[in-house]
């Protein structure tokens, strides 16, 4: 009898778990670290880079940062869930399998709603470059004018895919 054995990928057995253990980006994370003592998070950004930089790792570090306060705090199974990307207010899309603009819309139709347990829902859209133009354009308003409580993180390999009216809305 074969007996199955847990298998987890390298890059998420040693994912960075605070700012201090990204390694090769300390530049963005000081950034990030300095709007979120300063008190001045921006309602959206394009993270950009090639594949394996660190893109994903840095927004959900990011989105935990900002609901949970500093990069070290927080209660541990919310910022668990935050980092494994199971987290109910932050809320992970794959741009490549959810292209279209029913998508786009229920994401609206679902920013509307309140965080359960947290200050702000983010999403966090990776490889938002292979949304459909009509997907940005539907996401277009709600980026020009966000609910209080939602923050948008876009990644991408490819920031020139992105519409410029999107990449105008977004701190990079």
């Amino acid at each position: 009898m074969i007996s199955a054995v847990s298998y987890t990928v390298l890059a998420r057995r040693y994912r960075s778990r605070t700012f201090d253990e990204v390694i090769g980006q300390a530049a963005v994370a000081q950034t990030l670290r300095h709007a979120l003592q300063t008190q001045r998070v921006g309602h959206a950004y394009l993270f950009c880079g090639t594949r394996g930089v660190g893109k994903t790792t840095m927004a959900r570090l990011f989105a935990a940062a900002i609901n949970l306060g500093s990069d070290e705090a927080g209660p541990d199974e919310v910022r668990e869930a935050i980092m494994r990307g199971e987290d109910l207010d932050v809320i992970e899309i794959d741009g490549a399998s959810n292209r279209g603009v029913q998508e786009a819309r229920d994401l609206i139709a679902n920013a509307g709603l309140s965080p359960t347990r947290s200050p702000f829902k983010v999403y966090i859209i990776d490889e938002v470059h292979m949304l459909t133009t009509e997907s940005f354009n539907t996401l277009l308003k709600t980026m020009e004018e966000p609910p209080e409580h939602v923050k948008f993180i876009l990644c991408t390999t490819e920031p020139k895919k992105v519409l410029p009216t999107i990449q105008s809305r977004c701190q990079r």
